[in-house]
């Protein structure tokens, strides 16, 4: 029969940095949203307890807790109830995301913590990427590599590009969602794409690691391997790593003054006639629209074309440079749709054979969405 679906479940979202907190209830709407920007990663943190402990004793308290886990390697492939062998097998995953698999087993803590016995549930950002074909998601590496290390695409913001594909096709009104092929759209500081057919993933950008396919923030995204074997005989490994995850992207190509690779200031600058920033935005566009290609190949055909993320939600110069690459393959906009687009919004030309939508990117939704649905099967 399973367990009932709760009403009311509260979502905890752990960063390598934040905490991110709310409660959704059935109807979708999200109530006691709390937001930790300088969290430690503690499970004892004062004002992650005092949340807690809030809601604990509140009149509504929730009853069921929804994490977000980045990595659940090959073990976890969909929504999972936390038990102590889950817990271990979340904790054998580190190496995969160290910054994030100690931070949501804290999370995972202090929930225990304050709401004891209340039925908990993982969702990871790989799981929705386990619907990989095979040709996809394996790497031409050698089989003794492979079988050692588990060397294989694992694809990341699952949690998004699910939600983000779903309210595509509620939007836009889909008749036949089995046959709905739509490309994701997950632009901000980290980016990625996902080809999502009928529901399923069947491509994506990142592979083993977030930092493959897009140029984002500060990773260079899809490089030469040969080029890092070489600089492995010229830089130590530990400065190449740091360069990789922390001095490329566009913040390595714009060169703003604050160093950062934040997408809003390389859109001004480059309009002030920063050559500099130009090629950021360029070379930002064209790995873009490229990769969109691709994933429509994946799928031979593409019906809809999905902006969300930071940047995808409020950075209309980069969608409608985005489409203007891509109108070989039927995709235009609105522009005056683009610009005025503010939350979840279809601006589609009124000729175009492909529907182009913005959805805000919301993970407490899916989450919550996830832990009904994983409770109901336990």
């Amino acid at each position: 029969m399973g367990t009932p679906a709760p009403e009311r479940v509260l979502v905890v979202n752990a960063g390598s940095s934040s905490l991110k907190l709310s409660v959704v209830d059935q109807d979708g709407a999200s109530s006691d949203e709390h937001e930790i920007q300088r969290w430690d990663g503690s499970p004892d943190a004062p004002a992650l307890l005092a949340y807690l402990g809030q809601l604990a004793d509140c009149a509504r308290p929730p009853q069921a807790v929804g994490h977000r886990v980045v990595h659940g390697g090959t073990l976890y492939t969909t929504a999972t109830v936390l038990d102590d062998a889950v817990k271990a097998g979340i904790a054998g995953l580190t190496s995969l995301a160290p910054l994030h698999q100690p931070r949501a087993l804290a999370g995972i803590e202090a929930a225990s913590s304050a709401f004891g016995s209340l039925p908990q549930i993982a969702c990871f950002d790989t799981s929705f990427h386990a619907t990989l074909p095979a040709e996809a998601s394996t790497y031409p590496l050698p089989a003794a590599w492979r079988s050692r290390f588990g060397l294989r695409k694992f694809g990341f913001h699952g949690l998004s590009h699910s939600y983000a594909s779903h309210r595509a096709a509620e939007m836009l009104k889909i008749t036949k969602p089995q046959q709905f092929r739509v490309v994701t759209c997950h632009l901000g500081a980290g980016s990625s794409l996902a080809a999502v057919k009928g529901g399923r993933s069947v491509e994506t950008t990142m592979g083993f690691t977030p930092v493959d396919g897009l140029v984002m923030a500060t990773r260079p995204g899809s490089i030469d391997p040969g080029m890092i074997i070489w600089l492995a005989y010229r830089l130590p490994l530990a400065d190449i790593a740091d360069g990789l995850e922390h001095g490329s992207g566009l913040a390595a190509l714009a060169r703003l003054e604050d160093g950062s690779g934040d997408m809003r200031q390389v859109v001004a600058a480059a309009g002030q006639g920063d050559q500099a920033a130009q090629l950021a935005l360029g070379v930002h566009t064209h790995r873009l629209v490229a990769s969109v290609a691709a994933m429509a190949a994946a799928m031979n055909g593409i019906d809809a074309l999905v902006f969300t993320g930071g940047i995808g939600e409020h950075a209309p110069v980069v969608r409608s440079r985005a489409c203007a690459g891509l109108n070989f393959l039927g995709v235009a906009i609105d522009q005056e749709r683009n610009l005025a687009v503010f939350g979840d919004g279809d601006i589609t030309a009124a000729d175009a054979q492909v529907r182009t939508a913005v959805v805000s990117a919301r993970e407490d939704l899916e989450i919550a969405r996830q832990v009904r649905l994983a409770l109901r099967a336990s």
